[in-house]
C-alpha cells in the first residue's frame, strides 16, 4: 500500500481511500506511519513548531465557545492538513488514531510523528488523576520521532503516585529507546468538582523540578510548558530543552501570539506546540494563523 496522495487540500477520495485502507487492508496503516519517509529531530534552526491535536482522547472536544468543534474527524484533518501544508510546521502531536490517518493520507512525509502516551485520566470524570497510559508505549513506537505525555501532580489525590510511577517508567524506556520524551508538567487541584491546573509561577515552577527528577535518566527529556507570568524564573529552573504550550487562551490573537514571541526570546526555549489556537481560530483562517505562528519560531 502506498499513502494517499498529498493533494493541497483533502478531497472526498481521499477520506474514501483511507477507509478503504483502514477496513480492507489494517496492516499497512502501520506500515504507512513506520516506513514514511523520515527526518532528523532538529532542522538548522534548532527551533520546533508542531501542531497538537491529542485533545480529543481525553475527551476534550471544544474550542473557544464551540463545545464540540474537534468532533468532526473530517473538519479536523483537513486544518492540520493546512497547517502541514506550511514547511515551517514540523510535525503533529497526536494519539495512533490520528497519527494513522494522517499517515495513510500521506500527511507525515518528513514531518515528526509526535505520539501522545497517556490519555487515562478522562476529561470531567471522577479518575481524571488516574492518567493511566492507553495510547502509545515505547515498545510500539517504531513510527514516532517523538514521545509525549502529560503529567499532572495533585498533592491532595493519592491517584498522583501511580500516575508519577508510570510516567518514570516511560521516561526510562524512552530512553533505553533513544526516543525524546516531552514532559507536560501541572500543579493540579480537584475545585468544585474539576481539575483545574494552577497555572501562577511558583505552581509552574514546582511542576518542573518533579517533572525533570522521572525516569533513570533526563538525557532524552525534554519540557513542554504553558506561557505565564515571569517566564524568566520559569526557565531559570531547568536546563531540559522546552517546548511552549499553546492552551486554548481567552485573550485575543494579537495578545497571545505577543506573549508567545517574548517568551521565545528565553534561553532553553526551543520552540512551540499549539494546537487548538492555531486550528480553529477565531476568524476560522487556519493557513494565516500558522503562518503567524511559524515566523515567530522559524523567522
Amino acid at each position: 500500500m502506498t499513502a494517499v496522495r498529498a493533494t493541497a487540500t483533502l478531497a472526498a477520495s481521499d477520506f474514501e481511500e483511507l477507509r478503504r485502507v483502514r477496513a480492507e487492508s489494517p496492516d499497512s496503516v502501520a506500515r504507512a506511519l513506520a516506513e514514511r519517509p523520515r527526518r532528523a529531530l532538529l532542522p538548522d534552526d534548532g527551533r520546533l513548531f508542531i501542531v497538537a491535536a491529542d485533545h480529543p482522547a481525553r475527551g476534550a472536544l471544544a474550542a473557544g465557545r464551540d463545545a464540540s468543534a474537534m468532533a468532526d474527524r473530517y473538519r479536523l484533518l483537513e486544518r492540520i492538513a493546512t497547517a502541514l501544508d506550511n514547511p515551517a510546521v514540523d510535525g503533529v502531536l497526536g494519539t495512533p488514531d490520528i497519527l494513522d490517518d494522517l499517515a495513510v493520507l500521506g500527511r507525515l512525509d518528513n514531518k515528526l510523528a509526535v505520539g501522545s502516551m497517556n490519555r487515562g485520566g478522562l476529561r470531567d470524570s471522577v479518575f481524571e488523576m488516574d492518567d493511566r497510559f492507553t495510547a502509545f508505549d515505547v515498545e510500539g513506537a517504531s513510527g514516532l520521532d517523538f514521545a509525549k505525555m502529560l503529567v499532572r501532580v495533585n498533592l491532595e489525590d493519592a491517584a498522583t503516585a501511580a500516575t508519577l510511577e508510570s510516567a518514570a517508567h516511560a521516561v526510562s524506556a524512552s530512553a533505553r529507546a533513544r526516543l525524546p520524551i516531552m514532559i507536560e508538567p501541572f500543579l493540579s487541584r480537584w475545585q468544585d468538582g474539576r481539575i483545574t491546573n494552577q497555572l501562577d509561577t511558583e505552581s509552574v515552577i514546582l511542576a518542573i523540578a518533579i517533572a525533570a527528577g522521572l525516569g533513570n535518566t533526563s538525557a532524552y527529556s525534554w519540557l513542554k510548558l504553558p506561557v505565564v507570568d515571569d517566564m524568566e524564573r520559569v526557565m531559570a529552573a531547568t536546563t531540559l530543552p522546552t517546548l511552549l504550550l499553546g492552551g486554548d487562551p481567552d485573550g485575543s490573537p494579537d495578545e497571545t501570539y505577543a506573549s508567545w514571541q517574548r517568551a521565545l526570546g528565553l534561553p532553553g526555549i526551543r520552540g512551540l506546540v499549539v494546537g487548538r489556537t492555531l486550528l480553529y481560530p477565531p476568524d476560522g483562517d487556519v493557513e494565516a494563523a500558522v503562518r503567524v505562528a511559524a515566523e515567530l519560531v522559524h523567522g
